[in-house]
């Protein structure tokens, strides 16, 4: 054993990245807010949706609308936005750290969030929601039920998109401190 002279033991080794420290938080974090959006799209998509669905069409959307007008509230961006951002930063902290395979992990987490959950929000879901809310709710259940379906159908489909987007992006987070652990 290589010691010092006064006994203890000598590191050998190179000397850590600061980032070192960040990576595993950073990535925890990620974890953390990935599973928050996976769970929140998970939810509509079995029972939001549904229960909308089996509602009178007038009702379904006149709660749609409500719901889309508060959905940008704090709660919400700190998972959809924090995500992507815990991500990038795991992935950079990793990288500069010298653990290129979780730093993969969390750089494909970031591109499948990137382009799985905030592209169909942005060019699918928020023009739709937009649209939605500027109809006035139809008096007759037949045009209600007609405007719900032309809306719901391709709003959820586009969500499961999401949903799988954000639970892919999840388990690449996952895979990533996996692989962070191993080392």
């Amino acid at each position: 054993m290589d010691t010092r002279g006064d006994g203890a033991p000598r590191r050998s080794g190179k000397a850590r990245h600061p980032a070192s420290r960040l990576a595993l938080p950073c990535g925890l974090l990620a974890l953390l807010l990935c599973g928050a959006v996976a769970g929140f799209f998970y939810a509509y998509s079995v029972s939001v949706l549904r229960g909308l669905d089996a509602s009178d069409p007038r009702a379904a959307i006149e709660a749609m609308q409500g719901i889309n007008a508060t959905i940008r509230n704090p709660g919400f961006a700190l998972g959809f936005f924090g995500a992507p951002l815990a991500a990038a930063a795991a992935a950079l902290a990793f990288l500069l750290a010298g653990h290129r395979a979780a730093a993969l992990a969390l750089l494909l987490a970031l591109t499948t969030y990137l382009a799985c959950v905030l592209l169909p929000t942005a060019a699918v879901h928020v023009p739709m929601n937009e649209e939605l809310a500027r109809q006035a709710v139809p008096d007759d259940q037949e045009a209600a039920l007609q405007l719900w379906r032309a809306y719901a159908e391709p709003w959820d489909s586009w969500n499961l998109v999401r949903t799988l987007g954000a639970l892919a992006s999840l388990l690449l987070v996952g895979l990533g401190l996996a692989f962070y652990r191993r080392r």
